[in-house]
Formats: structure tokens, C-alpha cells, sequence
């Protein structure tokens, strides 16, 4: 297989992958999730900063809001917060978790970790804690908590072996880093383990969140 590929191959979702670079004794993947009126070349484009012995895998969200442009769900923010259409992200939660049990069984992944940007760290938080037996980790990059997430999960035994990676800029005006303050509450509360990070950034990552970011995913074991 070429070093990344489009492909649906009978998969839910069409969805960019990078195959491992160096051999493992076990697969491993990470998928990324990218945020609203993106698509799956986005978060792709930071797979050579990520560890080679992976694969790398980069599903396109199902709603399309215009060329080259998808959503995990429509949201509107006229009035100030965001607004989500909760049928469609209840939708796409399912479509993620189906897409995660193909691309195992694709691959033959022994360990997988659920990350995303923006509105793609929602949906990874929404997976990945509601349903932590499908996932090894989650990495969030400027996201936030649904309500209706925070409401429903509570203390458990899986949730105690995830692990989670937080990472958000102090300077985000689109979601604000008080969300992040938030969601690492949330989960320490939890007993989750956790790494939590914050930059002198606005709604993006750079170069010091994939550094981090890097490390973190060396050190699962």
C-alpha cells in the first residue's frame, strides 16, 4: 500500500492512512478527527511528527457543508455559545465507534488512541469516555466537554486504565481555554490519568503541542 491512501474499503467513513514506518511487536493507531468545515487532510498533514512505529489514520466527517468542507455535526454560534444539532452528533458518535471496530479488524490493532481537533476532541471526549473499552487513550487540542457527556459518565474501572491527553491555547477565542479548565476538572475527578497541557496560543497546534504530544504517546506502553 502507498504511504497514505484515500479509501473507503467496505469502511464506514473515507479516511486517510499512513502505515507504520518501523515494525512493532503490536499495531498501534491513532486516528484523528478533524474539527467543523475541515477534512481528513487536515490533521493527516501532522502524521511525519508523529511516532513512526503507528499507523496514522485520518476518517472525513460524514455531514458536508461544502466542497472539500465536513462537520461531525452542524453547530451554530449566533448566539454566542455553540449550538449543536445533538441528532447528528449522536449519529456521528455512532458512525466513529463503528469506523474505530473496522479499521481494528482492518489493521489488526491491539491498541488505538481517539484524538481530535476542536470539534473533533468533542467527539473523541464523547467516544473515548462513554465508551472507553474501544479506545486506549484520547487526545483533545482545543476542545471541550459536551454537557450531556459531563452528566452521564461516571466513576469506573475502564475509565481508570485511559488514558488522556489535553492540550489548548490560553490565547483561544473560539473555544476558550476555560473549557479545557473544565474538562481536566472533570476527569481528575474521574481518576482518569491525565496529561494536561496549556500554550501561549490561540485555536490551533504547533510545534510544542506535537513535542508534547510525541512524548506522551512513547510513553504508552
Amino acid at each position: 500500500m502507498k504511504e497514505s491512501e484515500l479509501t473507503s474499503e467496505n469502511l464506514n467513513l473515507h479516511y486517510l492512512v499512513r502505515e507504520p514506518k518501523i515494525a512493532s511487536s503490536k499495531n498501534k493507531g491513532i486516528i484523528l478527527l478533524h474539527g467543523v468545515g475541515s477534512n481528513e487532510q487536515d490533521l493527516f498533514s501532522l502524521a511525519d511528527h508523529l511516532p513512526a512505529e503507528y499507523f496514522i489514520i485520518s476518517p472525513r466527517g460524514q455531514f458536508t457543508l461544502g466542497p472539500g468542507r465536513f462537520a461531525w455535526y452542524n453547530v451554530d454560534f449566533s448566539t454566542g455559545k455553540p449550538v449543536i444539532d445533538v441528532e447528528q452528533e449522536a449519529s456521528s458518535r455512532a458512525v466513529i465507534r463503528e469506523f474505530i471496530a473496522q479499521v481494528k479488524q482492518q489493521y489488526n490493532l491491539k491498541e488505538v488512541y481517539l484524538g481530535g481537533f476542536s470539534q473533533g476532541a468533542i467527539m473523541s471526549y464523547s467516544v473515548g469516555l462513554a465508551h472507553p473499552k474501544d479506545v486506549n487513550g484520547i487526545m483533545a487540542f482545543s476542545g471541550r466537554m459536551l454537557e450531556s457527556l459531563q452528566s452521564s459518565v461516571t466513576k469506573n474501572d475502564e475509565l481508570h486504565r485511559l488514558r488522556v491527553f489535553i492540550a489548548h491555547g490560553v490565547q483561544d477565542g473560539t473555544l476558550p481555554v476555560h473549557y479545557a479548565r473544565q474538562a481536566k476538572a472533570f476527569l481528575q475527578n474521574l481518576e482518569v490519568p491525565l496529561t494536561y497541557h496549556e500554550y501561549n496560543i490561540g485555536h490551533q497546534i504547533n510545534g510544542e503541542v506535537l513535542k508534547d504530544l510525541d512524548a506522551w504517546l512513547k510513553l504508552a506502553k
